[in-house]
């Protein structure tokens, strides 16, 4: 069917450029019928859908996007196409054409998240209109054709009772978990791309009292607690005059003007850093943020790098953290299962570094453990031992 409507959707383009209102179904009749073809109800339905995708969506690639199960896309070239849907990439079966072609669908995909993608321009992150997020490259960056990724984000946000129920989180932290919202911790969610730390951190927004505001602030709207009060603040880039910038930082410091029960950063990975912790050493509790650590152990380095970008000596980093934060949450992903993996509490080591140390520690098929750490950190959040 695509290849069979290639042809028409030059008139396609056309006549929805000349009218926009008009449903896209009477457009691609009006050209079928000029041309002396005539579809039945399905065929009709498939043409549609072929124009809509080739004209407004992904291509070719639209039917792997449209799958529930798929978190990722990523195209190398016309006959290189590889698909995430939870157990990690597989190649798809899928036949972009040529270079150009790939070329053409990358620059038109930029061009729907209101980005330039070009010679003079050839790397673009932006957001499609459906939520998808793009990053795309193009000569001379790489070296032929185009390459690009896409990361699905998927509408409606799981529930803690959700998350336990599909074996993310072992039952028996489930009063910890909430302690941590009820105590008003403020909580980093850590773990590798692809764990699932925005899907957690959404379901323990979920637990915040009706009666808090939310700030929820990201790079690219992708937060959707189950709350009442949920505001979202979102970055914004450079336009192509390389004005109108609107930095995550910036986000962070305005939010502390809109009277927030709870400031949430969606991820933490440059020098909002710094603003983050000020604001959750100033009185602002309740805080959450993500942030990319392979294990908890990580988080300090990791932290110690993005406060290094914002001025941050590694001393007074450790100062504002260990004040500022009381637990983390790290999520692993193995053989494609996502679940939480550790509860750490925050504070600084004998040496006066931060020192992160897992306080509950769990592996699916295993019963969870409890670490020497656990009376420090049922302490801070009111909860027996």
């Amino acid at each position: 069917m695509v290849d069979e409507l290639a042809g028409l959707l030059p008139d396609v383009r056309r006549r929805v450029g000349l009218a926009p209102d008009v449903a896209l179904a009477e457009h691609v009749r009006a050209v079928l019928h000029s041309r002396g073809v005539v579809l039945g109800g399905l065929a009709l339905d498939r043409a549609v859908r072929a124009a809509s995708a080739e004209l407004f969506g992904a291509g070719p690639l639209q039917g792997l996007l449209d799958d529930p199960a798929t978190t990722d896309v990523l195209v190398n070239g016309p006959r290189d196409v590889w698909v995430d849907r939870g157990g990690g990439l597989v190649r798809a079966d899928v036949d972009l054409g040529t270079d150009a072609q790939v070329r053409e669908l990358a620059v038109r995909l930029a061009a729907a998240g209101g980005q330039r993608l070009d010679d003079a321009s050839p790397m673009v992150d932006a957001r499609l209109p459906d939520g998808t997020r793009l990053h795309a490259v193009v000569p001379p960056v790489c070296e032929r054709g185009a390459l690009i990724s896409l990361r699905v984000l998927r509408t409606g946000t799981l529930r803690l009772e959700d998350l336990r129920a599909g074996g993310g989180v072992p039952p028996s932290w489930d009063p910890v978990l909430r302690a941590l919202v009820a105590a008003r911790a403020n909580v980093l969610v850590t773990g590798a791309t692809g764990t699932g730390k925005t899907t957690l951190l959404g379901a323990m927004l979920g637990l915040v009292p009706a009666g808090e505001r939310v700030v929820c602030i990201e790079e690219a709207r992708e937060l959707a607690p189950t709350h009442p009060h949920v505001v979202s603040l979102a970055a914004r880039r450079a336009n192509v005059e390389g004005a109108g910038r609107v930095e995550l930082a910036d986000l962070v410091r305005t939010s502390l003007r809109m009277r927030p029960d709870r400031i949430v950063l969606g991820e933490c990975r440059g020098a909002e850093v710094r603003e983050m912790l000020m604001a959750l050493n100033t009185g602002h509790d309740g805080g959450w943020a993500t942030l990319h650590a392979n294990a908890p152990a990580d988080v300090p380095a990791r932290l110690d790098a993005l406060a290094g970008l914002a001025g941050m000596t590694s001393a007074s980093m450790a100062t504002q953290a260990a004040s500022a934060l009381d637990a983390v949450l790290h999520l692993r992903r193995v053989a494609g299962r996502r679940f939480v993996s550790d509860v750490a509490v925050v504070d600084r080591g004998p040496d006066g570094g931060l020192r992160v140390e897992p306080a509950l520690q769990w592996r699916p098929g295993a019963e969870p453990t409890v670490t020497t750490r656990w009376g420090e950190l049922a302490g801070r959040i009111g909860i027996g031992r």
